[in-house]
């Protein structure tokens, strides 16, 4: 039954290919009316509902073919109406079309009757603007009159009718051009420069405004006046006229500002000899300006033109440009310089100036500009350093040129109140440093830095200028010894020199100063220890030239005998040392231990000459002997000098104390009085450089009587004086004259062992070092000769 059913509709389907949607709902139709069936039917006991179930199907057919009916009918009645309004409508589209060509044909024969109306269209425009102008005839007939009025009004500053007359007749303007269409009678082609004429009479009016604020403000203020009404008419108009915007309140700043840099700057840079005076009148004239532009001139200016602030910063502007072409065009000095400077660092930017308590906040000074750049002060602090380092180092030399002819004089020099050896030239060199140094001190810390760094640095030039001059007055008193006259005072006055410079030269450091120039002071003290060591070289040259034809006998047999030589070495290193008492401690002390060091120094080279050899015991008793007698009568002789200048020195005060030369009485005395005891001058000297001791232990090698224990005694005098060598030992040993080839390898075997300390022990001083020791002879014959 199922395969009938299915055979059944698939019989009654369409075979139509055209709607394959159709097709596809159809099948799934039939596959679901088959899937029904064969569910409801798949159970025999269900077949006898068969009739039941084709009975209500064939209800529910029916009911849906009814409903598709009236379905259909509804669809047929609705497309009917459809038609018959679509038929209304064509017939209202046809109506239209026919009235819009009766209308199109209308306006063709309308458009050719207006063709022949634009005649009298144009007829009437001109009938229009002829019955304007025609209205306004009597105001058109006044204008040539009222510009002439107008230019006259502007001759006699009398702006602000100028002005009305003008507004007037612009208006005029206004009015006939726009019946005219915007075009401009050529009777008002005049007033675009009438306008000009009036903005320049303006301009120069408030360009003047500096003389006029005093005797006119009237003509100042309706000259502003004027210049803001217009401003008001710049900002209203819509459609501004020819000419228009004017901007006459810009051009009003303008000849505020015009007028200022040509009062004050327009003229030349003067020449450097008037710089002085040229910033000294900027001093008091701009000080003056500001209070007239506060006073006068912003009272007849609206508050928003800030005429106190124009006036402040154009002044400031010009005189930076006024200053920078100063610095461009002219080569200034030293003297030129330094008033630039303290002038635009600390009198421009000071209470006297733009600082000025009076002048208004209105001013707004903290918005300004330094005057001068950081770089155009660090070039000009370059350019001062270097300029003044010329003319410092041609004071120097002068002053060195000055002192070095005192030299040669045919008199001693001079000496001070306490009686020292005197010179100006410390004092001077001084004086130029110190001064230029404290004088920077008013421009800036930078600076003065500067200056004294270079101050240190032309000092280290002038000391070693000075040590060249100290060796050409030596070799001048080498070629002739009677010249100069007084060779060793003025030596011994440089030397005072140095006291003076070397306790002086730390106060030339201002305390502003931050310690940067390290680098310059060791270079200082090595000039000045130079400088000292070259002046006791040759003091003590000078005094070795008198000494040395004494020592010619030293030793002999002379010298073994009696005092007569040594007497005369004393007498003569006395006669030398008194000198001393013209030198401030503690150069003088110095000068006695380096003298004392110096006749020992001789006395060791005469005896490493090896003249003499003692014959037997006695005689090396007796040189024994002699070298303690003579160490005693040094040392009696040194300490007697220090004692006698101790209490019997110059006017009685003894070796005086260097004091500082004065810096403008600001440099305190560094060293304490003479009030110091002889006794204490000489354990100074005792302890700095007593090399008398040495005869003293000499003559214990002399004394011992058994050479077999002088290796002991070499080792002990080897701890004392490490430098001593084997060759002074061996010149030592020869000279005792008992000393076997085997104890002399003896001795120089244990020096050997016992090789000196190293480093050497603290404030030992060469010695030996400093005395050479005479080549051997040559051990050959000649073969012809005696011992051949």
């Amino acid at each position: 039954m199922g395969m009938d059913a299915e055979e059944e509709l698939e019989s009654g389907a369409p075979q139509d290919s055209e709607w394959p949607e159709l097709e596809k709902a159809e099948r799934l139709a039939r596959g679901a009316a088959l899937k029904w069936a064969s569910g409801v039917f798949y159970s025999p006991k269900q077949l006898t509902r068969l009739d039941q179930y084709r009975s209500r199907e064939a209800q529910r057919m029916c009911s849906i073919e009814s409903r598709i009916k009236s379905t259909v009918q509804s669809y047929l009645e609705s497309v009917q109406t459809g038609l018959e309004q679509l038929g209304l409508a064509l017939k209202g589209v046809q109506e239209a079309q026919e009235a819009l060509a009766e209308v199109r044909e209308a306006l063709r024969s309308q458009a050719e009757a207006a063709h022949t109306l634009q005649p009298l269209r144009e007829l009437a425009n001109q009938h229009g603007q002829l019955q304007a102008v025609t209205l306004l005839l009597p105001q058109l007939l006044a204008v040539p009159e009222a510009v002439a009025r107008t230019q006259a009004l502007i001759k006699g500053n009398r702006l602000l009718e100028a002005y009305e007359v003008l507004r007037e007749l612009e208006q005029l303007r206004d009015e006939v051009s726009e019946p005219l269409g915007g075009h401009e009678l050529s009777l008002f082609e005049g007033l675009t420069a009438l306008g000009e004429e009036l903005g320049l009479a303006m301009g120069k009016v408030v360009g003047s405004a500096r003389q006029l604020a005093r005797n006119d403000p009237a003509l100042l203020v309706a000259a502003v006046r004027v210049a803001e009404f217009e401003e008001e008419r710049d900002t209203w108009l819509q459609s501004p006229g020819p000419g228009r915007p004017r901007a006459w309140r810009l051009q009003c700043l303008e000849a505020l500002r015009r007028a200022l840099e040509e009062a004050y700057f327009e003229a030349p840079a003067p020449a450097p000899p008037g710089l002085a005076g040229h910033l000294a009148a900027l001093r008091e004239a701009l000080p003056a300006e500001l209070a007239l532009a506060e006073a006068l001139v912003a009272p007849c200016c609206p508050s928003h033109y800030g005429v106190v602030k124009l006036w402040a910063h154009t002044l400031h502007q010009g005189l930076c440009q006024h200053l920078q072409q100063l610095l461009d065009c002219e080569d200034l000095g030293t003297q030129d310089i330094f008033t630039l400077l303290h002038w635009a660092l600390h009198i421009y930017p000071g209470p006297e100036m733009m600082g000025h308590p009076d002048l208004s906040p209105e001013a707004s000074i903290s918005e300004l500009e330094p005057l001068l750049s950081l770089e155009t002060v660090e070039q000009l602090e370059r350019t001062y350093t270097e300029k003044l380092k010329i003319s410092i180092a041609e004071w120097l030399q002068k002053a060195l040129d000055g002192e070095v002819a005192e030299w040669f004089r045919e008199q001693e020099p001079d000496i001070d109140p306490e009686g020292f050896y005197h010179s100006s030239l410390p004092a001077i060199v001084l004086q130029i440093l110190d001064e230029n140094i404290r004088l920077t001190a008013v421009i800036n810390s930078s600076l003065q830095e500067r200056v004294h760094g270079m101050a240190l640095r032309e000092l280290g030039t002038f000391l070693r200028s000075l040590i060249e001059a100290l060796e050409h007055f030596s070799q001048e008193h080498l070629k002739d010894a009677s010249r100069p006259r007084h060779y060793v005072p003025y030596l011994l006055a440089c030397l005072n020199h140095y006291a003076a410079l070397s306790s002086s030269v730390s106060l030339l450091k201002p305390a502003e100063v931050p310690t940067t120039t390290a680098g310059v002071s060791p270079a200082i003290d090595a000039a000045l220890g130079d400088f000292k060591r070259k002046i006791c070289r040759l003091i003590l040259d000078a005094l070795l030239e008198e000494l040395q034809p004494l020592f010619v006998a030293l030793p002999s047999r002379q010298w073994l005998s009696g005092l007569v030589m040594l007497d005369n070495v004393c007498e003569q290193t006395a006669s030398f040392c008194s000198r001393f008492s013209r030198v401030r401690r503690p150069m003088a002390q110095m000068l006695l231990a380096e003298s004392e060091r110096a006749v020992v120094l001789e006395y060791l080279r005469g005896l490493m000459q090896g003249k003499l050899v003692c014959r037997n015991s006695a005689e090396r008793i007796q040189a024994s002997e002699r070298m303690l007698q003579d160490s005693a009568q040094l040392r009696e002789l040194f300490l007697s000098l220090v004692r006698d200048e101790g209490s019997l020195g110059p006017q009685g005060r003894g070796l005086g104390m260097p004091r500082a030369p004065s810096l403008q009485s600001r440099a305190p005395p560094l060293i304490p009085g003479p009030q110091q005891t002889a006794h204490h001058s000489f354990q100074e000297l005792e302890e700095s450089a007593q090399t008398g001791s040495v005869l003293g232990a000499l003559q214990e090698l002399f004394r011992l009587q058994d050479p077999a224990l002088l290796s002991l005694e070499v080792s002990s005098f080897l701890h004392k004086f490490p430098d001593v060598s084997e060759e002074h030992i061996g010149v030592l040993l020869d000279v005792r004259g008992d000393v076997s080839r085997e104890q002399r390898q003896v001795v120089l075997e244990t020096m050997q062992a016992n090789p000196p300390p190293s480093p050497r022990p603290y404030g030992h001083r060469p010695l030996f070092s400093l005395v050479p020791v005479p080549s051997p002879p040559l051990a050959f014959c000649f073969p012809s000769g005696s011992c051949s």
